[in-house]
């Protein structure tokens, strides 16, 4: 291109920097509204972010519809755009701690001397020199959900931090472009991406222990809530680890380096339970000879987890539902209300449909919480979960202990494996910690146990024997998961109804005791 003539540039020289700088960045905005396809938003954003920041390197990271991987999809370096197929990235998780804390506390990262030293920069390219200076940006949407990151990087230290609020505009427009599209935090066209977890090594399965079909579906739905701020409710048999989902539920989230409280609602009166959510004011009460910080107060930024939400009484739950809608709350003896920024987990093992029918929960507060519930499988429908869940916890007992692991008998295991655990995760550990203080060697066996139809009660069983207990364990599981209904469960097991009835009778399957160990494992 030609040089400007004199007068020209002589004018251009005149007009303010910050004024040259505001007319790019309307060009900038013009040309990304224009386009029309992600990948193109991708490029040109990386483009702009590098020529605005006169830097060397912009990439564009944006997470999967799932929000559980973050992916590179455009980057400019050394003056040219480079496809995500051509660009390195460390699929190890330790390599991206730079960005992860950036993702995951949803604020921006600046270094302006960047040491290689003391952080890993190998989601950047390798060159002759080390990067000096970094900035990184959580684009966000019109939510505040975090959708991806813009990542600007020179060789030489600086001062990125006076371009942050620009690009970060920029960002975010071209954010918002893609959801008009209709196709929000999608990668761009080429099939071959270079993706990278954005989470340790654990992030699988979040912290928890199980491979069966009813977990692994546990895990993909803590998946889809890890970024989302929207209330989780979760069900399931008491004993099966509710409160452990909550806590996963935090700690790989987004309010990870904030509070995690948890409260049991069970476990309090009324007027306790309700000055201890949403504290109280000085004279509020006899006895109230100071201001206290409620739990909501406490938790604000981080989690709330509300165990037992099915007993919290009705009063209490009409506040709650002002929190979860407005999020604002009133102390006890106090006229005026302030905002927090909590997320709620609750659990329950009630049915809570049943509870509203009852008139012993709101309607409205049920609608509140059961946006996105997670349901978790009693510990009986979990198989190969059984003998996973035993031998971890006899690891950890016997480090905590600090004595030799004990093996396992074949026996041991296989009484294990057929127990109904109506107390589920609960009952299988407190049988662990009791069977290592009964067991005097360093083998587990039966007797350790002392569960019913053990060889220490009947003596040795004969292989007609395991198989009809293993038969009627079975039959019972299906019962129990149609309710009872006889017809259901036959029409499941691939049997003639008076088929069942005989293998019933035959196993000594009383109905109106599949009702009353029901309702114990309901209570």
């Amino acid at each position: 291109m030609n040089s400007p003539d004199v007068p020209t540039a002589q004018m251009f020289a005149q007009i303010p920097r910050p004024l040259q700088f505001a007319e790019s960045m309307l060009e900038r905005f013009a040309a990304l509204s224009v386009l029309r396809t992600p990948s193109a938003l991708s490029s040109a954003l990386v483009e702009a972010c590098a020529l605005l920041s006169d830097c060397t390197l912009s990439q564009l990271y944006l997470l999967d519809v799932t929000q559980t991987r973050l992916s590179l999809c455009a980057q400019w370096y050394q003056g040219q755009l480079q496809m995500p197929e051509s660009v390195s990235v460390s699929s190890d998780y330790s390599d991206m701690h730079l960005l992860q804390y950036c993702l995951c506390q949803n604020r921006p990262l600046l270094m302006n001397n960047l040491d290689a030293n003391l952080h890993s920069t190998a989601f950047l390219p390798d060159g002759d020199q080390p990067w000096g200076s970094l900035l990184c940006l959580p684009l966000t949407d019109e939510q505040q959900h975090v959708r991806g990151l813009l990542v600007t990087a020179s060789r030489t230290p600086g001062e990125l931090g006076q371009m942050d609020d620009a690009l970060l505009m920029l960002g975010n427009f071209a954010v918002a472009q893609m959801q008009l599209l209709g196709r929000p935090r999608q990668l761009a066209e080429p099939a071959a991406v270079v993706a990278t977890e954005i989470s340790a090594p654990s992030r699988e399965h979040f912290g928890l222990i199980g491979e069966s079909a009813g977990m692994k579906q546990v895990y993909s739905l803590i998946s889809k809530v890890l970024h989302n701020p929207v209330t989780v409710l979760i069900t399931g048999e008491t004993g099966t680890g509710k409160e452990l989902v909550a806590r996963a539920i935090h700690d790989f989230g987004l309010r990870r380096s904030k509070a995690f409280i948890a409260l049991n609602c069970a476990a309090m009166p009324e007027n306790l339970l309700e000055s201890e959510l949403f504290g109280y004011r000085k004279g509020a009460f006899s006895g109230a000879d100071r201001d206290h910080k409620g739990l909501f107060d406490a938790a604000d930024g981080g989690t709330l987890f509300l165990d037992e939400i099915g007993d919290m009484p009705l009063l209490l739950q009409a506040k709650l539902l002002r929190v979860l809608q407005e999020g604002e709350l009133r102390p006890l003896g106090s006229n005026e209300t302030h905002k927090v920024d909590v997320r709620v987990v609750t659990a329950t093992h009630h049915q809570l449909l049943e509870q509203v029918q009852a008139g012993l929960f709101r309607e409205d507060l049920f609608y509140r919480l059961t946006h996105f519930p997670i349901h978790l499988p009693p510990l009986r429908e979990r198989g190969e979960d059984i003998l996973l869940l035993a031998r971890e916890f006899v690891e950890a007992a016997c480090s905590f202990l600090q004595r030799e692991q004990c093996r396992w008998s074949d026996a041991a295991l296989e009484q294990l494996a057929s127990h109904e655990f109506p107390g589920n995760v609960r009952e299988l550990k407190g049988l662990i910690a009791r069977a290592l203080l009964l067991c005097d060697g360093n083998l587990l066996l039966p007797e350790h146990f002392n569960l019913p139809g053990s060889p220490n009660n009947e003596g040795q069983l004969s292989l007609r024997e395991r198989m009809e207990r293993v038969e009627r364990n079975l039959l019972v599981d299906c019962l129990r998961k149609n309710q009872g209904n006889q017809t259901s469960a036959a029409t499941e097991l691939g049997l003639p109804r008076r088929t069942l009835l005989y293998r019933m009778q035959r196993l000594n399957i009383c109905p109106a005791e599949l009702k009353a160990s029901r309702g114990k494992n309901n209570a």
